[in-house]
């Protein structure tokens, strides 16, 4: 229920999905809106299972809310169902800061798992996911670390790549470029045997299949994706200027219909589905807040995807081999530390 176009967009989306992906669907909300939506689009939603519930969490609403204040509405009430085994996978166009918060309050995070992630797979030349692209504003060098776990393990799973490259988001491409964050991240991920690391990698690199896995801190990662979708559309405006031009323009773009829509669906990130949280016990998929029915569609095919592979236990295998370096690590610290006060003695 919540989303720019929601639930218009939603159900309209949920209705395609059915049309192609092989899977059941239960909605949750106002069922009396649904029912509206259905109606007035002539859908067939009789074959949907539909829990009711008329509380909704807006965009405006303080993330903590969903569960708290508004604990019966139906992105909590939609979670707290996947969490007791009732779905395989939760999908929503809603409030961002509400669902990671009940992804990881009532669904919870897998063992080990420092910070979720919030991953968007970007419309490069090849395709790749960006981890963080706003769920932690501030973070660690170990949990740039563990997001490059995950987003490896994710890209391996889901695109097949056998040794995803892993990069991270800097403003340049020298082992000593960037803030203090940035340089002990490069120092982790450099030593890291379980990922493919190449370096830091720029914007620019990035948009020519610089990497596979671009990993950043979510307040540089959600700029980074913002950036990229807005000179998407702006390219794309601007074509459409130049080819309504006149006459001979409008030709010529005639003639190249197909091209042009293959450049589109090209730049389209919904054309990917929407964003998985990384390091969630089960998988849960942030569709943009402005989905239209195809691009919710794509969320729901993703999704799909996401519960039918083995990337849960993948990531499940990262968290515990991380946690196991990081007790190995403690515990030659303290190690270190003993040593040296007996020998200051």
């Amino acid at each position: 229920m919540g989303g720019d176009n929601a639930p218009e967009e939603t159900v309209k989306g949920v209705c395609q999905a059915a049309e192609e992906f092989n899977a059941s669907y239960i909605l949750v909300g106002d069922r009396n809106e649904i029912e509206r939506v259905a109606r007035e689009n002539q859908l067939d939603i009789r074959r949907f299972d539909i829990v009711h519930t008329e509380t909704v969490i807006t965009m405006e609403d303080d993330p903590i809310s969903v569960v708290r204040a508004k604990n019966d509405s139906s992105m909590a009430v939609g979670l707290k169902m996947l969490a007791a085994g009732e779905g395989d996978a939760f999908v929503s166009t809603g409030n961002t800061g509400a669902l990671f918060t009940g992804a990881t309050l009532i669904v919870r995070k897998i063992k080990g798992v420092q910070r979720a992630g919030i991953g968007s797979i970007l419309p490069f030349v090849t395709p790749t996911l960006l981890l963080d692209t706003g769920a932690n504003v501030t973070v660690t060098e170990e949990n740039l670390e563990q997001f490059a776990e995950m987003g490896s393990a994710y890209m391996h799973r889901m695109y097949g790549l056998e040794t995803p490259r892993v990069g991270l988001l800097n403003n340049g491409a020298e082992a000593c470029k960037g803030t203090d964050l940035q340089r002990a991240a490069y120092a982790r991920l450099s030593a890291n045997e379980h990922i493919h690391f190449v370096g830091n990698v720029e914007g620019g690199t990035a948009a020519y299949g610089g990497c596979d896995v671009l990993v950043a801190d979510g307040f540089t990662g959600n700029i980074f994706l913002k950036g990229v979708e807005g000179v998407g559309k702006l390219i794309l405006s601007k074509l459409k200027e130049v080819f309504y031009a006149n006459p001979a323009t409008k030709l010529a773009a005639l003639s190249m219909k197909k091209q042009l829509g293959e450049l589109k669906k090209a730049m389209d990130p919904s054309e990917h589905g929407g964003a998985p949280i990384l390091g969630i016990s089960k998988p849960v998929v942030k569709a943009h807040g402005s989905s239209n029915a195809k691009a919710f569609k794509n969320a729901i095919r993703q999704a799909i995807s996401f519960a039918d592979s083995e990337v849960i236990y993948d990531l499940a295998e990262c968290a515990k081999r991380f946690s196991e370096r990081k007790k190995a690590e403690k515990e030659a610290a303290a190690s270190a530390e003993k040593e040296a006060q007996q020998t200051e003695k």
